[in-house]
């Protein structure tokens, strides 16, 4: 089984996590918005989809492409380390500029 981190390395499928996260998207927006091939685009989102980053849904003749907040957690799990050191270099930042004043 492929890792999301393994997932997420790919670029074109980053690239399409970026415009998912504006709304739900048809594969043809998503095909006109990367410049990809129908069938490469159709490919990346299979693997997204089952790597639990996004879900699909048909609405009328089309299939809408979403993002599953849920299917980011490992992610978010391994990068919460790095937001709090980086929170606290900016809060220790923003104490020095308020002693400077």
């Amino acid at each position: 089984m492929t890792s999301t981190f393994e997932v997420v390395a790919e670029p074109a499928r980053r690239e399409i996590l970026d415009i998912l996260i504006h709304g739900p998207r048809a594969v043809g927006e998503l095909v006109a918005k990367t410049g990809l091939s129908q069938p490469n685009t159709s490919r990346h989102l299979r693997i997204l989809r089952e790597a639990g980053l996004v879900e699909s849904q048909v609405a009328g003749q089309h299939r809408l492409y979403r993002l599953r907040g849920e299917g980011f957690a490992e992610l978010a799990h391994w990068l919460t380390p790095y937001v709090l050191l980086w929170q606290g270099r900016i809060e220790a930042l923003e104490r020095h500029l308020d002693r400077a004043e």
